[in-house]
């Protein structure tokens, strides 16, 4: 037995009500990065709690204000697992749309309601109360423990590369064990070993020195429009990505993969129903659909603001207009390379007075591979819930992963217990389920057993 589930549980069982109050007092932390807010409390918040399970740590602060990289150690075990996660949040709008304060954790009929909870605070903190259960009932920990906890995810890890490339001395490890994992629609766990990338862009466009009349439209530059009439150049009505260059750059994934994705569970009814669709966009199929999500680039827009946007009328032309795009990367496209593609792309149309400004990028980790880290967590999905997980080569989303697995050599696997297909992380009511939480520890436990038995 890799650890004494019983042992183990006993403490959790004793202790439940002080580790559901330490995740009330960590969620009570508005540490909204994008907002700059409540960011340096909840740090130091978990580098206490780091430290009360022995371990050194060290806050590094990073340039421009940024929010601190938490750095701890923890074990003396022959393998080294390094442990990611984010203390960061979404911003909590739009408020109306809670059904209690976002940053109150709130327990209803089995669910844990609070901004983070799933993304990512719930996780982080069911580690470091893992690990202290292990201390107290299993004794020593079998490996060395490295955690890594940024503050700046939500806003692309904007520092984090540069970080990890400094302190490559401090952060070798044989396994990384990354945030998040959870169950499908079919209830079964999943994992994943890798992300996508992302580049996120800010547009701009500027006509008049202020809003006109709109009568003055047929002799007045509009900058809506010109965003508007940009924007139609870089997709088309079937969807497609039609910036210079974007599609020719991305890299032809093998058949071996193409047919692990094709073998992955795909409840599109359930998930159609979830997100109110009857079809998928352009009435693709299943296999169409989960081929595209996967392995798919994107050009998306997350928000445009011009004018007037209140209620009833107000005949103005604006004077400024602004969007705000988000690009999920595969190999080989990197944030800075899809700027250079739309920047070429605008200037070739004449739309040169369109400013372009990348507010943050990650280049994707889509290089899928067979390590001690990942059969060490199918092996503890084994143990705690009595099946085997489903293995992604990645997940659609993105995370600064490559500068702390592929920059480093270090295998990776997504492998997590909170998240379900109704959490609605990034959105209003985000919550997880207690059991997960008290789950998600037991996970960790089971991970490390047999990541140090090398199996």
């Amino acid at each position: 037995m890799v650890y004494n589930q019983n042992a183990f549980q006993t403490y959790l069982d004793t202790h439940r009500e002080r580790f559901l109050d330490e995740l009330r007092q960590i969620i009570a932390f508005p540490s909204v990065a994008a907002q700059k807010r409540g960011i340096h409390e909840c740090a130091d918040w978990v580098v206490a709690r780091l430290e009360k399970i022995g371990a050194a740590v060290k806050k590094f602060e990073l340039p421009n204000g940024g929010s601190p990289v938490i750095f701890g150690e923890i074990g003396t075990g022959e393998r080294t697992l390094l442990v990611y996660n984010h203390y960061d949040v979404q911003p909590e709008e739009p408020l109306e749309q809670w059904e209690t304060s976002p940053f109150e954790l709130t327990l209803r009929e089995g669910t844990l309601f609070g901004r983070g909870v799933v993304d990512d605070k719930g996780e982080l903190l069911a580690r470091i109360q893992a690990i202290e259960t292990w201390q107290a009932t299993q004794g020593e920990l079998p490996v060395k423990i490295k955690f890594v906890f940024e503050g700046e995810e939500e806003i692309g890890s904007i520092n984090l590369p540069a970080w990890a490339e400094t302190h490559r001395n401090i952060l070798g490890a044989d396994g990384l064990l990354w945030e998040g994992g959870g169950r499908d629609e079919t209830g079964k766990n999943s994992m994943a070993e890798g992300c996508k990338g992302i580049a996120y862009f800010e547009l701009r466009s500027k006509g008049a020195a202020y809003d006109q009349h709109s009568s003055i439209a047929p002799i007045v530059p509009n900058p809506a429009w010109r965003l508007v009439w940009a924007l139609s150049t870089m997709k088309n009505e079937r969807d497609k990505i039609t910036i210079d260059g974007y599609m020719e750059h991305v890299r032809q994934m093998p058949d071996w993969v193409i047919e692990r994705i094709d073998d992955l569970p795909f409840e599109s009814e359930k998930i159609r129903q979830r997100v109110g669709l009857e079809h998928w966009l352009n009435d693709m199929d299943d296999k169409t659909a989960l081929r595209r999500y996967m392995l798919g680039p994107t050009l998306t827009i997350c928000g445009f603001d011009s004018g007037y946007k209140g209620e009833g009328t107000k005949t103005v032309l604006p004077a400024e207009a602004m969007v705000k795009l988000d690009c999920r990367l595969v190999p080989n496209l990197t944030p800075h390379l899809v700027q250079d593609l739309i920047r070429s792309h605008l200037d070739a149309r004449g739309f040169h007075d369109i400013s372009l400004t990348l507010l943050g990028g990650e280049e994707p980790a889509m290089e899928p591979q067979d390590s001690l880290v990942r059969r060490a967590a199918i092996a503890a999905c084994q143990d705690v819930f009595g099946h085997e997980p489903i293995i992604s080569p990645w997940f659609a989303g993105s995370g600064p992963m490559y500068p702390l697995s592929v920059m480093l050599g270090i295998p990776v696997i997504s492998a997590g217990a909170t998240w379900h297909p109704h959490a609605r992380a990034h959105a209003p009511n985000e919550n997880i389920f207690v059991q997960d939480y008290f789950d998600a520890m037991h996970l960790t436990a089971a991970l490390m057993g047999h990541f140090a038995a090398g199996q």
